[in-house]
């Protein structure tokens, strides 16, 4: 069993737990995932390391309540545990030679985005942070960002907070104004990748994306995770999650992670009605 030892909200929508895992702790790397089960029947939810302490033996998570998965997952609590907690899986972001990066998160992709760029600047490299929300509300790790960025530029839809735009804008400028980026990462709902790429594309700056597929066992065996990359079939799990953002077929992965929608609905509806029960 692993051990919540701390859980805060970050947002109305998204909760930040630290778990009890010495051994994942130790090996964990930025860009690499777990699969946690809350409880003993719970689905597998796969979720990227938010941040480890190898000293405390702790791993950090960050979710968003958006199913029926994490809604059951939010309902434990500091001192619950965990009944699995699987991990580090897939590969490392590579960050060895960078100098000069860009990374560009949005929404509940910053906390996948935060820990590269730490990574980055105890690396010694320049560090662009770009990260994006719908709104105030919305906003996360803020803090921690400035803390590890040389620059933090910061975007919300509606313009309640920061510049208003989406994360492309400022994205686009940096390139034009000469930042001349080594690479630029990018973190973020797919929707938001593609057109990060299709900015990228146009300068031939290296754009590494982080994918996110529908994904079971993590080990390459189910195929629920694969994508077409560079017109060949890859597995975000075990060949990923990070892919050369210019290869991604992101139409058919957007189209593939509708696939479910209607199932997902009925599952958050029946666990509403759950909680619902539980608290009568």
């Amino acid at each position: 069993m692993f051990k919540i030892v701390k859980k805060r909200s970050l947002n109305p929508t998204v909760s930040e737990m630290s778990i009890e895992a010495p051994l994942i702790a130790k090996k964990a790397k930025p860009g690499q995932f777990i699969i946690l089960r809350a409880k003993e029947d719970s689905e597998r939810i796969p979720l990227t390391i938010a941040g480890t302490d190898a000293a405390a033996g702790t791993v950090d998570i960050i979710y968003q309540i958006v199913g029926a998965g994490t809604m059951e997952l939010n309902t434990l609590n500091q001192g619950d545990s965990l009944h699995d907690f699987v991990g580090p899986l897939g590969k490392p972001t590579e960050i060895e030679g960078l100098k000069n990066v860009c990374v560009v998160g949005g929404g509940v992709g910053c906390a996948i985005a935060l820990p590269v760029a730490r990574a980055l600047h105890a690396a010694g490299a320049k560090v662009t942070g770009i990260v994006g929300f719908r709104n105030k509300d919305l906003v996360i790790l803020e803090d921690e960002f400035r803390a590890c960025c040389d620059e933090l530029i910061l975007m919300t839809d509606d313009g309640s907070y920061g510049d208003k735009g989406v994360v492309t804008a400022p994205l686009e400028k940096c390139i034009q104004d000469g930042a001349a980026f080594d690479e630029v990462i990018t973190i973020g709902p797919l929707i938001m990748m593609k057109f990060v790429v299709a900015v990228t594309k146009k300068y031939n700056v290296k754009t590494v994306v982080s994918m996110n597929p529908i994904m079971i066992d993590g080990t390459g065996m189910c195929g629920g995770c694969r994508l077409t990359v560079g017109g060949q079939t890859k597995f975000a799990c075990v060949d990923g999650p990070d892919f050369d953002g210019f290869e991604v077929d992101f139409d058919e992965a957007m189209h593939r992670g509708t696939m479910y929608r209607e199932f997902e609905a009925h599952a958050r509806e029946a666990e509403c009605n759950l909680l619902k029960k539980e608290v009568e």
